[in-house]
């Protein structure tokens, strides 16, 4: 009766969780602190005479052990549901967002914080929802991965001005109560309600098939696919890490210095902004135009086409190229970042299946982490020790090419049969 009622509905009730993921990320630890960090910057520095080293550190704390944990926190998901992990997780992310508005002026109060959103921020991320709508869709898992992740691109557009705008009408310290408040107000309800665990629940199979008996009963033993210490063990693995490792540093790299690089070549600061302003919505582009593609293409090809296109545009960037063709080398990278995160999610779920996925998934989440926080390190040093951008900018040109050769290595997909033995793929 069950399956029939949802038969006869015109959206598949996946669609649903999909929208519920997209919203709920725009309040993920991404939009909220990531791109937020640099609006708060300087009130803190200032109100309370920390020195912009001092400042930084924190985040990059929260990354680092943002990272680490990932892994840990997939196995969590794994065996209690993504459900449970995600509402704890944004409870306690919002709740450690509005305590900034307690903030006193030592620095372990500062890094304490930081470093406690960077436990509970996991939960926020795209990793959890990942694991959800895998289960929900198979044959068109990576537009809906794509659909679902487009939520933290928005998010990143939306929340700098969003904190610019109440820092300046109450103030820093209720800016991040108000912060932590949407997070709890916006996420809480949506997840509760939309947020089904599998398509199983509701009587269905992936992308809204039928469910019979047969595969009912099937949906109760483990899930067909590699356990995460089987995972380790693959060559397919560390080729995908290295690969999201090397792109993900490239990418923040010069993301993260994209207005410095550009203003010392005589760009205006506002000409600066508008590329960068370009470069998000061009991940907002990569997220969908890549799950559209991964539906119809094997992940390999497709890698290397966007991994490709982004050693272009830091060519672009090397080459000190001007005018138009510099927002063109911002347009690139941002395809290339938005494109990585639906390959890390799809790639994990293809050549490993869903027995562990989040935990898989983990480490891949934490091989992007880590390239977050050495490719801003790496253009830094580049600077300071030559006077330009140019020896960092040439050595991601070379890691983004790597990257694609890499993901040319990971060979055809595992089969995974939900009543039969997987059939290995020779090299994966």
């Amino acid at each position: 009766m069950a399956s029939t009622q949802h038969e006869r509905q015109q959206v598949f009730y996946g669609w649903w969780v999909v929208l519920a993921a997209a919203v709920a990320s725009l309040v993920g630890y991404g939009p909220i602190i990531s791109f937020t960090f640099g609006v708060f910057f300087k009130a803190l520095s200032q109100e309370f005479g920390w020195s912009r080293a001092q400042t930084s550190l924190a985040f990059s704390l929260s990354i680092l052990l943002l990272s680490g944990i990932s892994p840990l926190v997939g196995r969590l998901v794994d065996r209690f549901g993504a459900r449970r992990v995600i509402l704890s997780s944004v409870v306690g992310f919002g709740l450690g967002v509005m305590s900034f508005s307690l903030l006193s002026a030592s620095l372990w109060h500062f890094y304490t914080v930081y470093l406690l959103l960077g436990i509970v921020g996991v939960g926020t991320s795209p990793l959890p929802y990942a694991s959800v709508i895998s289960r929900w869709f198979d044959k068109r898992r990576g537009l809906a991965l794509g659909v679902a992740m487009v939520g933290v691109g928005l998010g990143t557009l939306i929340t700098p001005a969003l904190a610019q705008t109440l820092i300046a009408a109450v103030g820093w310290r209720h800016a991040y109560l108000y912060l932590g408040l949407l997070v709890i107000v916006v996420a809480l309800p949506v997840v509760g309600f939309f947020l089904k665990e599998t398509p199983h629940l509701l009587g269905l199979g992936p992308d809204g098939a039928p469910l019979v008996h047969a595969e009912a009963a099937q949906s109760h033993h483990p899930e067909p696919g590699l356990s995460g210490a089987e995972a380790l063990r693959t060559a397919a693995f560390w080729l995908m890490l290295a690969a999201f490792f090397l792109v993900s540093a490239s990418v923040h790299g010069c993301l993260i210095h994209l207005v410095p690089l550009l203003t010392d070549r005589g760009l205006s600061t506002q000409s600066a902004a508008f590329a960068t302003s370009l470069l998000g919505g061009a991940v907002l582009l990569g997220r969908v135009g890549t799950g559209y593609l991964l539906d119809r293409f094997l992940t390999p090809p497709v890698a290397v086409c966007f991994f490709c296109g982004t050693a272009g545009g830091i060519f672009l960037l090397w080459s000190e190229a001007a005018g138009g063709v510099v927002f063109l080398a911002a347009i690139l990278l941002g395809l290339g970042l938005g494109a990585e995160g639906d390959l890390m999610a799809y790639g994990v779920s293809r050549y490993f299946g869903l027995r562990a996925f989040a935990e898989i998934y983990g480490y891949a989440f934490a091989a992007f982490g880590l390239g977050a926080v050495t490719g801003p390190l790496l253009m830094g040093g580049s600077f300071d020790l030559t006077g330009s951008y140019r020896l960092a900018l040439g050595i991601f040109v070379a890691a983004s090419l790597l990257a694609g050769l890499l993901m040319t290595r990971l060979g055809p997909y595992r089969v995974w049969q939900p009543t039969a033995q997987p059939a290995v793929a020779d090299g994966a």
